[in-house]
C-alpha cells in the first residue's frame, strides 16, 4: 500500500478532530426536539431519501434521455455512485458519514427535468430575474417546496447540511468566491439563517464535491462506450484512462469488450479515489486543523487531487466535451429538450392555471416576477417523462427526444 495511505483505517476508530461533529450543531431555521435514536445528520439523511425531490431523480437525466436505453445513468443512479465514493472518504478521513452521505445524496435535487439542457432553457427564460442556479434550486427545493411536515415547509434540514449543499464547491462570497454573483434564492435564505457564504465548506461536503467529479468522470466515458460516441481504443491519448486501458490490456489480453470496459472503470474510480486520499492525507498532516471551523478558515480546499490527477481529470472533462457532451446526436436532442422546457414555460406564464394541482392556485393576482419564480419551480421539479407528457397535452407536435 502507498505510504501515503497507510493509517487511515478504513473507519475505524474515532472521528477526526477537524470532522463536524455529531453533536453542537447549529440547529435548524425551524427549532424541533432531538431525536433520540439518530444524530441530526443521520435524520438530515433520511429526510433526503424519503422526500418526493428524491425519488424523481430517477425519471431526469444525467447525459443520455432515460428513453436511450435501460442502462445509461440517470441522475438518482449518478447520486448513488456519487454517495458511495463520498462515504468512502469519510471513513479515510474519519469525517461525520451521515454528514457526507446527505450532502452527496441532496446536491442534484435542483437540476431540471433534461439535464443542463433543461437548465440553459430556464436560465433564459429568467435572466431578467437573475437567472437559473440549480444549486440555487436544490435550496429551494429543501427549504420551501418540498411540503411535507405539518410545522413547516421544505426539509427542515440541519445548518451543516445546508452548508455542504450551498457551499460544496468553495465559498460564494469573498476573496475565495468561486461565482461572481450569488444567486438570489441563496441570498434571500442567508438573510434569514446565515451560512457563512464567504467561509470554506466542511471537508465532509468538500468529500461530496470531489466524489461528483469523480463519478461523472468515469461514468460518462462509460455511457459514451455504451452509447457508441466513442470506441475504447479512442482512451488511448488520455493520460488516466490511456495507461489503466494499457494495464488492462496486459493483464488480460484476451478479454471481452465488457468486461474490459468495466475493468477499465473500476479502475478509474479507484485510481481517483487513492489520490484523494493521499493528497488529503498529506494535506491534513501538514495543516493539523484543530477543528471544523479550522478547515472552514483555511481559504482553500482541503480535499483535493494532486496536480497530476487534476491535469488528468480536467484532460478527460475536455475530452467528454469534445466526443460526448457536444456530440451532434447528443445535442441534438438536447436542442429539442430545451424546447420542451421553453414550450411549457411560455405555456405557464400565458395561462398559469394549466400548472396542475396547487400549483396554479391564486395565481391570478402574483406579479410577473412571483408568477415566473413559481412556473421556474414548476417546470425544475418535472422529470423528463413528465415534461415530455405535459407537452404532448398542451401542443399540438411534440419533440422527438430519440
Amino acid at each position: 500500500m502507498d505510504e501515503g495511505l497507510s493509517g487511515i483505517g478504513m473507519g475505524l476508530g474515532q472521528r477526526a478532530p477537524y470532522a463536524v461533529p455529531p453533536t453542537g450543531s447549529r440547529g435548524r431555521l425551524f427549532a424541533e426536539p432531538e431525536s433520540r435514536t439518530r444524530t441530526p445528520y443521520q435524520r438530515d439523511r433520511d429526510r433526503i431519501v424519503h422526500s418526493a425531490a428524491f425519488r424523481r431523480l430517477k425519471h431526469k437525466t444525467q447525459v443520455f434521455i432515460a428513453d436511450d436505453g435501460d442502462h445509461f445513468r440517470t441522475r438518482l443512479t449518478h447520486t448513488i455512485e456519487v454517495s458511495q465514493i463520498a462515504r468512502a472518504f469519510a471513513r479515510a478521513f474519519r469525517l461525520d458519514e451521515d454528514l457526507t452521505e446527505g450532502v452527496a445524496l441532496v446536491h442534484d435535487f435542483g437540476h431540471t427535468p433534461f439535464g443542463h439542457a433543461g437548465e440553459r432553457a430556464l436560465n433564459r427564460k429568467l435572466e431578467p430575474l437573475g437567472g437559473f442556479d440549480h444549486n440555487a434550486q436544490s435550496l429551494r427545493v429543501v427549504t420551501t417546496l418540498e411540503r411535507r411536515y405539518a410545522e413547516f415547509d421544505g426539509l427542515n434540514l440541519s445548518w451543516e447540511t445546508l452548508e455542504g449543499l450551498v457551499k460544496h464547491n468553495g465559498p460564494l462570497a469573498g476573496p475565495h468566491a468561486v461565482e461572481a454573483s450569488v444567486p438570489r434564492p441563496i441570498l434571500d435564505f442567508d438573510a434569514l439563517f446565515p451560512l457563512d457564504l464567504a467561509r470554506h465548506a466542511s471537508l465532509e461536503a468538500q468529500a461530496a464535491a470531489i466524489s461528483d467529479d469523480i463519478a461523472y468522470n468515469t461514468h460518462d466515458i462509460d455511457d459514451g462506450l455504451r452509447a457508441g460516441l466513442i470506441e475504447v481504443e479512442d482512451l488511448r491519448d488520455l493520460a488516466l484512462a490511456g495507461d489503466i486501458l494499457a494495464e488492462v490490456d496486459r493483464a488480460y489480453p484476451t478479454l471481452d469488450r465488457s468486461r474490459r470496459v468495466h475493468e477499465i472503470m473500476r479502475r478509474h474510480i479507484t485510481r481517483m479515489v487513492e489520490d484523494v486520499i493521499a493528497t488529503t492525507i498529506a494535506g491534513l498532516r501538514a495543516l493539523d486543523p484543530a477543528d471544523a471551523d479550522a478547515v472552514r478558515d483555511t481559504g482553500r480546499t482541503l480535499v483535493r487531487f494532486s496536480p497530476a490527477m487534476r491535469d488528468a481529470q480536467e484532460e478527460t472533462r475536455r475530452f467528454l466535451f469534445a466526443r460526448v457532451y457536444r456530440h451532434e446526436s447528443v445535442m441534438r436532442v438536447m436542442r429539442s429538450a430545451e424546447a420542451i422546457v421553453s414550450d411549457l414555460y411560455d405555456r405557464y406564464m400565458s395561462a398559469p392555471e394549466e400548472m396542475r394541482g396547487d400549483w396554479s392556485r391564486d395565481t391570478a393576482g402574483l406579479p410577473p416576477d412571483k408568477l415566473a419564480r413559481r412556473v421556474a419551480d414548476y417546470l425544475a421539479g418535472m422529470t423528463d417523462t413528465y415534461a415530455v407528457g405535459e407537452h404532448r397535452r398542451l401542443f399540438d407536435a411534440t419533440p422527438d427526444l430519440r
